[in-house]
């Protein structure tokens, strides 16, 4: 796409890790945004001494195209390799990430059950959009390699892809939710969820999907009533990172 640039091009969007104590936190954003999703609360984690890290996942941060032409297990690999990484480096290491990077840590929790926790922001194991629309998703995307995202339920604090949407790339996302789904009741660490009260991107639902099918004995849910979808840069953060913060100091001292 000639002359393309991201929305919020002069946000920082890059991977990161940030070293600090022995207790890590993988963060991982959602489809087609970049870490400065997750950013400011990885910020947040690395003051009180946690080594906080994220990837950029395969086809972010470039240009819409590039998500046309990935496959869901690319995401996939994006993520391992950095947490990889907090693994040679810390003793413990909770696996988070918000809306399609909560199906990265899902499936990152599955494949390493020796991974702390599991922490999951706008978790987008369903979307809102129709089965109508799904079908026009698999018969159109061919022709039509991008659709229009008709709002932005972000802030300026949000970087990625607008207003074009990947059609591809959605399909790939469709069957990432299919995968994870499959390997929930593989999950056994504590998890917690957090849902945002005005989120229109994700089923009111997509907790409960998670938190039914899990084996995990610790579980928690919590809905933010002022926030919408990219939950970790909306207003109640400092809520969110108060109860993430407890969240993972009950999970280590247990």
């Amino acid at each position: 796409m000639p002359g393309y640039v991201l929305h919020n091009p002069h946000l920082e969007g890059g991977e990161f890790f940030w070293k600090a104590g022995p207790v890590g936190v993988f963060l991982s954003h959602g489809y087609t945004a970049t870490t400065a999703e997750v950013r400011l609360f990885a910020k947040r984690l690395h003051e009180k001494g946690y080594t906080a890290a994220g990837p950029l996942l395969a086809g972010h941060g470039t240009q819409p195209a590039d998500l046309n032409r990935i496959r869901w297990r690319d995401w996939v690999e994006s993520g391992e390799k950095v947490y990889q990484q907090l693994r040679a480096h810390c003793e413990h290491v909770f696996i988070g990430g918000e809306s399609m990077g909560a199906l990265v840590a899902l499936y990152l929790a599955n494949s390493h059950p020796g991974a702390r926790g599991v922490l999951l922001y706008a978790p987008a194991i369903e979307l809102t959009i129709s089965t109508a629309d799904k079908v026009k998703l698999y018969l159109g995307s061919s022709f039509m390699p991008y659709a229009k995202r008709e709002t932005l339920d972000t802030s300026d604090k949000w970087q990625g892809y607008h207003p074009e949407l990947p059609t591809k790339g959605i399909l790939q996302l469709l069957q990432f939710q299919h995968a994870v789904k499959q390997v929930l009741p593989n999950i056994a660490q504590p998890i917690v969820v957090f849902q945002g009260r005005k989120d229109t991107a994700v089923v009111p639902q997509a907790g409960d999907i998670i938190l039914r099918q899990v084996r995990s004995k610790v579980k928690e849910h919590h809905w933010m009533e002022r926030s919408a979808h990219p939950i970790l840069i909306e207003k109640e953060l400092d809520e969110v990172t108060n109860l993430s913060l407890s969240f993972m100091e009950r999970t280590l001292a247990s």
